[in-house]
């Protein structure tokens, strides 16, 4: 019988040899009492529910159970031991307990007492004997033998004969435990007197009470024949395989009878008394006395048969002669052992421990000696091994630990043997499933994800999508997305982005701005739905791809309404005039500004670098150019398709030195307004600077009248700088008076600093090595990086000033008219 029990392969197997020994008499009714059995394995009455208490047998019908309230063990089933275990002396039924939490094996017998409920009973009821009168007191007739079911005292204990005056009974012990009766002639017959006899045979068994049976013996009495057959020997044994073939010759009997002819032709047959199993096995020739095999032996069956045979010759008033055949079966390795699970799981969990059982398992060979020694065995490259318990039981363990993962099911062949020869052998297949547990987190298909999405996308377009695996099964390698908490600029990321939790889709939940953030990061977790949970997290790059969205934005100063761009007139060709600085908050090619000259008031005077936006002259002014120039620039991206933005530098040109202004608008202006304007504003300034002119002459003429010092040559350089450059000179002299005649000053430097959107820095270097040429330079713009290396490298536009024609009182009074005018052009 095969019982599923799965939870048992939760626990550790603990195997406990104690045996549990009950006996009880055959025949006790449904429910009857047999043991307490749970005292008797040491729990109580409230364990076995919790422990799961259960009995497992390998029998075909269950004759016991067991109360779980109270740990009795009952009758389940009427037993009949006569029918259950035959003549067998000892009838015992073995029982196999579990017990969980923890596993425990224990087993118990049960040893079913015969009891007296079969009578002896003959073969047949009456019994014919044929006796010659002349023959002589002694003579033996052997008779039927009672049968008796039951075993032990209950069985056939004695025989009576009736009273009489001739016959007496003899009593003897067979080979197989029977007991042969024999009728014996005491005193001889007188056929005249008396030719037939009745005797009343009774067998009694030694059961209380006792019980008996009954066999009528009629016996005829015939006249004399002489000679009666003689066999050779009055018991013969013989051995003989089982399973032989039909016709095998058992034995050839041989009987002699003195007489002539008729009297002396022998017919040989089985005795009356027979019993008919023994016909079905066996047969003899009646003319030759050859036994030969009939039907199929059986040594499981029964190990030695006895043939009573007589002998009749064929004379009249014949008398047989008997002799026994005693038949010994010898045994042969022909049952294959019988192997039965007594309990088996179909399923066990992965982490299931070493030494969990699996099946329980009985096997069992009628055979004897060698044929019935069994062995059991499984293949070795399997994680299980056989554990014997009991004899012929074995339990199917864990020898090594189990992954579903790797191995999700096993075929395990359980083989058995005797040990006959030829070698008999047995198998069951078990089909074993591992079942899961959650033992593997989930686990994504890359190491980490990079999605890129175009800015200005809709709200709700899918990014990306990230995958992952559990190589679990059912709930356990259900797998729901998640996004981990996190902030982008101090925003939740979940105002940014959501995923699908079944599918892993990640959408964005607003439209991304690549000038706000270029790229961010996303934090997605895989969890499985298992007991407990397992998960698995993974960084998502979103890199936010740059669209063409926004155009130039003009930054410098031309930027300013109003702002107008001062220039000498006497510039050269390629005289930087301005730049015009745009900036772009896209990036790549869509950041790449190109600057272009669309309209100006002279085509011809201007020309805008592609690149860099600076404003250079193209050649010479003339005095018929006119002395506003309008230029409109336009600023565009790489980008497809194109932004751009225009802007408007509006010039003007002077006869003196002046700083450079701009006025910008981002929308094309009209040019006459500009003008006019432009012009209001140069009368207003040169008014200003006349009169500061005037006084910065006043100043200087008397700063240079009050110095101790000759001077040879009264400027603002001179005034300034000359005492300081004169002291050089002298501490240079004082220390090498070898010097001292040749040294001067190399150079009269004045730094000019501006403010506002021209925060830029001029310098004018007078050159006092050739004193005679009094020439000066005006250098624009220079940073402090170019003051620190001497002036070299540097982008410098200069305007000379001969000496002979202007005096040097006038160019110290442009460079200050020129930084008041600046100064106060930005503050307007």
């Amino acid at each position: 019988m095969q019982t599923s029990f799965s939870i048992i392969l939760l626990y550790v197997w603990d195997f406990v040899s104690a045996q549990i020994h009950y006996s009880i008499p055959e025949e006790l009714e449904d429910g009857a009492f047999v043991g307490n059995i749970a005292n008797d394995i040491g729990l109580n009455a409230r364990e076995l529910s919790i422990r799961r208490f259960r009995i497992m047998s390998a029998a075909k019908k269950r004759y016991f159970e067991v109360n779980l309230k109270n740990g009795i063990l009952f009758v389940n089933d009427k037993i009949d031991r006569e029918q259950l275990c035959g003549q067998t002396l000892t009838c015992l039924q073995n029982i196999e307990i579990v017990t969980e939490t923890p596993l425990r094996l224990y087993r118990a017998e049960v040893e079913i007492q015969d009891i007296n409920d079969n009578s002896p009973s003959f073969p047949q009821d009456a019994l014919r004997l044929e006796i010659l009168e002349s023959t002589p007191p002694g003579t033996r007739f052997p008779l039927q033998s009672a049968h008796d079911p039951d075993v032990g005292t209950n069985s056939v204990h004695t025989y009576n004969l009736s009273p009489n005056d001739h016959f007496t009974l003899n009593v003897q012990n067979s080979s197989d435990g029977t007991k042969s009766v024999f009728l014996v002639l005491d005193k001889l017959l007188d056929r005249e007197k008396q030719a037939l006899h009745t005797l009343l045979l009774s067998a009694l068994d030694g059961g209380i009470p006792t019980r008996s049976g009954n066999a009528q013996i009629i016996i005829a009495v015939l006249d004399a024949n002489d000679n009666l057959p003689v066999f050779d020997q009055s018991v013969y044994w013989v051995k003989v395989i089982e399973n032989v073939i039909a016709n095998t010759l058992v034995i050839n009997l041989n009987a002699t009878d003195l007489d002539e002819g008729t009297n002396a032709e022998i017919i040989y047959s089985f005795s009356s008394y027979t019993p008919d199993k023994l016909y079905e096995l066996f047969s003899i020739e009646p003319h030759t006395g050859k036994i030969t095999v009939n039907g199929v032996l059986d040594y499981e069956e029964a190990n030695v048969y006895e043939i009573n045979v007589q002998a009749r010759d064929q004379g009249p008033n014949s008398v047989p002669a008997y002799c026994k055949v005693v038949v010994e079966i010898v045994d042969v390795n022909d049952v294959i052992p019988e192997l039965t699970l007594m309990s088996l799981s179909s399923s066990i969990t992965e982490n299931a421990t070493i030494g969990t059982m699996i099946a329980l398992i009985s096997v069992a060979d009628p055979e004897s000696g060698e044929n019935g020694k069994i062995s059991c065995y499984v293949p070795n490259n399997l994680p299980f091994r056989l554990k014997p318990s009991f004899k012929n039981s074995y339990m199917l363990v864990i020898r090594a630990l189990l992954d579903r993962e790797t191995v999700p099911q096993y075929t395990i062949n359980v083989t058995c043997s005797d040990a006959g020869s030829p070698r008999l052998f047995t198998n069951k297949i078990i089909v074993l499933a591992i079942s899961d547990i959650n033992d593997n987190a989930p686990h994504f298909t890359k190491s980490t994800y990079t999605a890129y999405i175009l800015e200005n996308n809709t709200p709700g377009a899918i990014i990306c999508s990230v995958t992952a695996f559990d190589s679990d099964l059912g709930q356990n390698s259900d797998i729901s997305y998640s996004i981990m908490a996190s902030q982008i600029q101090g925003v939740p990321i979940e105002s940014f982005v959501s995923i699908n939790s079944e599918n892993g889709e990640i959408f964005s939940q607003r439209s991304f701005d690549y000038e706000q953030f270029k790229n961010f990061q996303i934090l997605v977790q895989a969890r499985d739905a298992g007991t407990p949970s397992l998960s698995s997290n993974v960084i998502v790059n979103v890199v936010i791809l740059d669209q063409n969205d926004n155009s130039p934005v003009v930054v410098s100063s031309l930027s300013k309404n109003g702002t107008y761009v001062m220039m000498p007139r006497s510039a050269n060709p390629g005289y930087l005039v301005t730049k015009v600085t745009a900036v772009d908050a896209d990036s790549g090619q869509n950041a790449r500004l190109i600057y272009q000259l669309i309209q100006s008031t002279d085509r011809t005077l201007f020309t805008v670098a592609r690149n860099s936006g600076e404003i250079r002259t193209m050649r010479l002014f003339e005095d018929r150019d006119s002395t506003t120039q309008v230029l409109i620039i336009l600023v565009k991206d790489n980008g497809h398709p194109s932004l751009s933005t225009t802007v408007t530098a509006t010039l003007s040109l002077i006869d003196k030195t002046a700083a450079i202004m701009s006025d910008v608008s981002n929308q094309p202006q009209d040019i006459e307004q500009s003008t006019d304007f432009a012009i209001y504003i140069i009368i207003s300034l040169g008014t200003v600077s006349f009169i500061l002119f005037l006084i910065i002459i006043a100043l200087v003429t008397t700063m240079c009248h009050n110095s101790n010092d000759h001077i040879d040559d009264c400027s603002l350089m001179n005034c300034c700088f000359g005492r300081e450059i004169r002291n050089n000179t002298s501490k240079q002299s004082h220390a090498n008076p070898r010097m001292a005649p040749n040294v001067q000053p190399t150079t009269n430097v004045m730094e000019v600093r501006g403010t506002g959107s021209l925060s830029e820095t001029y310098c004018l270097i007078r050159p006092t090595t050739e004193r005679e040429n009094g020439n000066c330079i005006l250098l624009t713009p220079f940073g402090s990086a170019t003051r620190r290396s001497n002036i070299k490298n540097t982008d410098v536009h200069f305007s000379e000033y001969n000496q002979q024609t202007k005096p040097k009182p006038n160019i110290i009074s442009e460079f200050y008219s020129f930084a008041f005018w600046k100064n106060l052009t930005t503050s307007l």
